[in-house]
Order: structure tokens, then C-alpha cells, then sequence
């Protein structure tokens, strides 16, 4: 764990013991269109007030210290008693205009809040929690419109004894950031409702989920699709229809080809049954004439699809075994048959490559290596990122910026979640039913749940140069009702996710549906 160091409590106390002011001082006379000392090495450990910064509140718990996220210092919040600090610093002179301010932090978690902040700056206050990450950094990014030619940055804590923050190498610099998308995947909706499945929002009023999850913020639906299920769901017909509701709602639409009659991940690529007997010469004309056959439908209809996922998490390739990436000329092969049909149909809808394991630079880079070895053809890369699976978030921050960088491509988490409880509302055991299974810092509350996807979102919006599109919730409506369990085959199935949907076992939306409202 990474604290401040006792001793600087030691010295701070005997000076600022009790001082709480209660009224923010008026701005600094030495306030500038710069920021001053934001990797706060002006004046190394032990500072009670940093160069160029202010205190408000319990201010002996705002220090820097040593053990810089680069050079040798950060700024640190800690108490060994509950308390409530800011740290900021006002700006005055700037040009009108859009900021970004950048921040590398770590956080214990625990606290009631804990925040960068940019504000006063003529437009609506702009805020990003951070992410509870006790020994790696995490680079976090905030963005304020600047209309009055000022703006205050501010480092906020209101946490238990104990609790700390580390910040180091602020910047504020002209850009905007947000997310182009805010998603998730509601294959399993249409099922549901079908076998007695309700949606309520969160005052408990009864409504078409797609309606509430728009009304929340999602701008952007995933729909998977399976070549002949046994269950004749989230096949082609059954897409088209829900994709008719996406696109009603003001959605932008991801279709998700399996290339199987059944879950494709990557411990798992089975051919669809129909192709079971098929060589790679006619698996090539089967993924163009089903991708074709799929896209060209629902543009025929007016809702063509925005993205394609050709192949799901094929991390270790597609249709087993000519598809596999023991054999990279063949998976090229099919992947470039699947882009090529999308194209043809609509030539503007961006082709996505999705792998699984985000924390995992290395298969990655392996992957996407031989993508280009082989020449496989593709717009954007989607990475499946659940924390308790595949490694911390500095891991996936790490995959996500190399990743943009080494490819120059977008990238996006195509799946992520998090459990809001660990019991089940059906007969089946959940896949996370344990606390040891959970991410540190993050409960299996309704709270560890928002503060997860708003962590998610965080380090996704902090890609470079803009290419962080998003991020798509799985599976937003895959509650407990009898039949919707998680083999197409097998009607008395359970589910073992309804404890990670975005709805409740009372049926009604989540507060982590908040995080579509992120910028």
C-alpha cells in the first residue's frame, strides 16, 4: 500500500491543526493562464501548501511528498482521521476556449469522495473520480469549455481516516475529450420480454428498456448474432427486429458476427452446423454470404449497422480449426471474406476486430502483429476489459494506449461489467458470486458498480489523440427469468450474470446506468 509517510503528519499537525476555513479564499494575486508547479517538484517533500496551489478545508491532510509518478514528488491527501480537503489552483487570462487537464493519481478507495475537479470557468463544472489503483498509476482526463477567461483547478478529498490520494504531473492544455460511445450489449432483451421479462425505471414505472437505457444516455446498441441457435434467438430475423428499435430510439447500432450456432470466445470457435463440413475455400463464401446476407437486410430496412464485429473474442481465431491462428493466412482469409461483405453493403460502417483480455499488452500486440504480417483488413479494435478476469486497470490503460498508438487505429472495450450484489435470483450459481473475486476497492454494491463503469470509461476517454471511442456494457438486460438462461439449447438454464445487469432484481434500472451520461 502507498501512504503518505507518517512523519509528515508529524510535522504538518503542530502547524495547521484545526484550521478549517469556511469560506473560499479569494483567488490568488499570483493566479496566471498557466498551471504552476503541476508535478509539484517546486519544493520537494514536506510542503504544507505547494508552490503555486491553495487549501481549503482540513488542509493538514493536503501535503507533496516523495514518490512522484515522474520525477521526484506528487501531491498526496491523507489523515489518520476523517477529513475533507481541496487543492486547487486558479487561472486567470485564459483564451476562451476548450481544456483538457491530464492527472496521473493512485487512490485507496473508501472515500466518500474523491475527485479532480475543473470549475468556475463559466460553464458547467466538469468532474472525474478517481479510479481506486493502490500501487499503479492511472492516467485520468477531465475537459471543461473555458467561456469567461478563468477557470479553478481543484484536487478534492472528503474521505475516512486513512483513506489517501496520490496526483502528480498535471497538465492543462486546448482539446476537448469525451466518449463517441456510450453502449451496451441487449442481445438477450428481446428473449427476455418475450418469456415475461420487465423493465422499470429507477422511480419504478414500467417501460421498454431500450427507451430507459436511451433516456439514461447509451447512444449506441450491440446485438450479437448466431447462424442457426436452438433456440431461433439472436438469429438474423430476430436482429433485424431489435435493430428496428435501436435505431427508433436514436441509437447507433453494433452488429456482433459469432460465425456459430452458439457462444464463440476464446476457449470456443464451433462452426455454425450448417458448415460443419466445409473446407476454407467455401467457409470464405459462407462468412461473405451470411455477413452480406445479415447487413444488407437491415440496411433493405433503414437501420444499417454503424460497426461489424467480424468474429467474437477470437483471440485465438475463428471457425476451429481452419480459422484458427495456427494457421494466420486462412484467418486472414476469412476475416478480410467478412470485411469485405460489410463494404460492399455499406461502405462507411467500420469494421471491428475484437479480442478478449485487455490487461494483456503482450497477446495483443501478438495478435494484431500478425493482423498486419497477414494483412488483415479492419477499422477499429474492440477489447473485452472485466477487471476480476484480466488484470488491473493500469494494465488495460497500458493495452489501450499502446494499442492506439503501435496500430493507429480507434479502440474500445467491447464488453465490460460489474456485479451490484453477489446472490442470485435464480437457481443457477452467478460466474462472480464471491468477494475474493472482486476488483480491490470496488464492492458488489449498486455504488462499486457505477464507480467501476465510471473508472472504465476514465481510462478509455484517456487514450492520446483522441482515439478512446467508448466503451459497451455486457449484458445490460440479461436479468432472471425462466427459459433466458445461458444455453440456447437448454430451456431450464440458468443465468449466471443477472447479478451484472444494469437492472435490478426488483426489475428496476441501476444508479450504474449513470454512466451513460458520462461526457
Amino acid at each position: 500500500m502507498f501512504h503518505p509517510r507518517r512523519t509528515i503528519r508529524a510535522l504538518l499537525l503542530p502547524l495547521l491543526a484545526g484550521l478549517a476555513l469556511t469560506a473560499l479564499p479569494a483567488p490568488s494575486a499570483q493566479a496566471a493562464s498557466t498551471l504552476t508547479n503541476g508535478g509539484f517538484e517546486s519544493d520537494g517533500a514536506g510542503a504544507a501548501v505547494p508552490a503555486g496551489w491553495s487549501e481549503y478545508g482540513t488542509t493538514a491532510a493536503s501535503f507533496s511528498e516523495a514518490g512522484g509518478h515522474s520525477g521526484g514528488y506528487r501531491l498526496s491527501h491523507w489523515s489518520s482521521s476523517a477529513y475533507k480537503v481541496e487543492t486547487y489552483q486558479y487561472l486567470s487570462g485564459l483564451t476562451n476556449g476548450t481544456y483538457t487537464l491530464t492527472a496521473w493519481v493512485r487512490s485507496s478507495g473508501g472515500q466518500n469522495a474523491a475527485y479532480l475537479s475543473l470549475k468556475n470557468c463559466g460553464s458547467a463544472e466538469q468532474r472525474t473520480d478517481l479510479p481506486v489503483s493502490t500501487s499503479e498509476w492511472v492516467r485520468v482526463v477531465t475537459s471543461v469549455a473555458v467561456t469567461n477567461n478563468q477557470c479553478t483547478i481543484s484536487v478534492n478529498s472528503d474521505a475516512n481516516a486513512g483513506n489517501w490520494i496520490n496526483v502528480d504531473d498535471l497538465t492543462l492544455t486546448s482539446g476537448s475529450t469525451g466518449l463517441a460511445i456510450k453502449g451496451a450489449d441487449i442481445s438477450s432483451l428481446a428473449k427476455s420480454e418475450a418469456l415475461g421479462g420487465v423493465y422499470k425505471s429507477a422511480s419504478g414505472t414500467t417501460g421498454d428498456a431500450v427507451t430507459l437505457l436511451k433516456n439514461a444516455g447509451m447512444n449506441y446498441a450491440r446485438l450479437k448474432v448466431w447462424v442457426n441457435p436452438a433456440d431461433g434467438w439472436n438469429n438474423k430475423t430476430r436482429v433485424l427486429a431489435m435493430a428496428k428499435r435501436v435505431k427508433a430510439a436514436g441509437m447507433k447500432l453494433l452488429v456482433d458476427f459469432h460465425y456459430s450456432d452458439t457462444w464463440a470466445d476464446p476457449g470456443k470457435q464451433t462452426k455454425p452446423a450448417a458448415w460443419s463440413g466445409h473446407g476454407y475455400s467455401q467457409l470464405k463464401t459462407d462468412v461473405y454470404n451470411h455477413t452480406y446476407d445479415v447487413l444488407n437486410a437491415l440496411k433493405a430496412q433503414g437501420t444499417t449497422a454503424d460497426m461489424v464485429q467480424v468474429g467474437n473474442e477470437i483471440n485465438g481465431g475463428m471457425l476451429w480449426s481452419e480459422g484458427s491462428t495456427d494457421n494466420w493466412s486462412q484467418l486472414a482469409g476469412l476475416i478480410n471474406s467478412g470485411y469485405s461483405a460489410v463494404k460492399a453493403v455499406s461502405s462507411g460502417t467500420k469494421v471491428a476486430l475484437h479480442l478478449a483480455n485487455a490487461g494483456d499488452d503482450g497477446t495483443v500486440r501478438w495478435w494484431f502483429d500478425n493482423a498486419r504480417t497477414y494483412g488483415i483488413n479492419y477499422d477499429v479494435i474492440g477489447l473485452s476489459y472485466y477487471g476480476y478476469w484480466h488484470g488491473s486497470l493500469a494494465a488495460a490503460q497500458a493495452t489501450l494506449d499502446d494499442t492506439a498508438a503501435r496500430y493507429g487505429k480507434p479502440v474500445f472495450i467491447a464488453e465490460t461489467a460489474y456485479p451490484f450484489r453477489l446472490d442470485s435470483d435464480d437457481a443457477l450459481t452467478n460466474q462472480i458470486d464471491t468477494t475474493g473475486e472482486l476488483v480491490g476497492g470496488y464492492p458488489a454494491t449498486s455504488a462499486g458498480q457505477l464507480a467501476w463503469m465510471n473508472a472504465v470509461a476514465n481510462i478509455v476517454e484517456a487514450v492520446p489523440n483522441g482515439r478512446g471511442l467508448g466503451v459497451f456494457y455486457w449484458e445490460a438486460t440479461w436479468t432472471a427469468v425462466s427459459g433466458n438462461g445461458w444455453d440456447p439449447a437448454d430451456a431450464t438454464s440458468g443465468n449466471g450474470w443477472e447479478n451484472q445487469a444494469l437492472f435490478g432484481y426488483d426489475d428496476r434500472a441501476l444508479p450504474a446506468t449513470a454512466w451513460f451520461s458520462h461526457r
